[in-house]
């Protein structure tokens, strides 16, 4: 089966995809195209898998970057593949040469594009990145390497929906101790003391308060599509033992 990816026309000047689980090696519960090498999938399904997300987006050998993620608001600057993925959840460059890549399962996957000025960024953004200000630090980081705000488009890609996503009090709280108009991204779940949060427009709210106007969704939950999707909280709920992991790209080039 061909891999399968989302595109969006927002970073339609630069090859990007946001690639479902179609296509790809593993088997089981990783069934497609599992990139993550965290999972206890065999390593050597997921080495292929990646060589061919790596061979789709036209790269050459060993030139899909990627960062070691720790739901953290660390964005590096990367001119080269690393020896090894450093500890991070956002990466930019402006070298032709390398993909930019990270993992989700749940969290929000963002590609970043300044195509005036050729630089590009890829960031990891679950609940706790984008309140500490990880999309903050992606742009900041594209900036230092001379992106201009004005010009950045972003993009979300496929990740938990907010019918999909319950969380507790504590959770609520938090967000409100941070500011009070964070709230409107909650709604009353079906149980005492339960909420369902919006991390998608959350993100959005953020990129935009950020100067990001061209921004969006793709609109995809991850969680009420399994044939297309990965899920954290799906594999938790269904008693998995593990799950895969879904990979976004971004590189500097026309698409092919």
């Amino acid at each position: 089966m061909p891999l399968e990816k989302i595109t969006s026309s927002l970073l339609n000047s630069f090859q990007h995809g946001f690639y479902t689980r179609k296509g790809g090696a593993s088997s089981g519960i990783y069934t497609g195209l599992n990139c993550g090498a965290g999972s206890l999938d065999h390593h050597d399904n997921i080495q292929l898998n990646r060589n061919q997300v790596t061979v789709d987006m036209s790269l050459a050998d060993g030139s899909l970057v990627g960062i070691h993620q720790i739901h953290s608001s660390t964005a590096l600057v990367v001119s080269k593949p690393p020896p090894c993925n450093p500890k991070a959840d956002a990466i930019v460059t402006s070298c032709p040469d390398l993909g930019l890549s990270v993992l989700t399962a749940d969290c929000q996957p963002v590609l970043f594009a300044d195509p005036e000025n050729a630089i590009v960024g890829a960031a990891h953004a679950g609940w706790r990145g984008a309140l500490d200000g990880i999309l903050e630090a992606t742009i900041d980081k594209m900036e230092t390497i001379g992106a201009q705000r004005s010009s950045i488009n972003a993009v979300i890609g496929p990740c938990i929906s907010q019918r999909a996503y319950e969380v507790g009090q504590e959770f609520f709280e938090r967000f409100a101790d941070q500011d009070s108009s964070l709230t409107a991204f909650f709604t009353r779940g079906a149980h005492p003391e339960k909420y369902l949060f919006n991390l998608p427009d959350f993100g959005l709210h953020r990129l935009r308060q950020a100067g990001i106007q061209s921004c969006a969704w793709t609109g995809h939950c991850t969680y009420t599509d399994h044939n297309r999707f990965f899920s954290y909280r799906r594999s938790t709920h269904e008693n998995e033992a593990d799950y895969g992991r879904l990979i976004s790209v971004i590189k500097i080039g026309s698409p092919v």
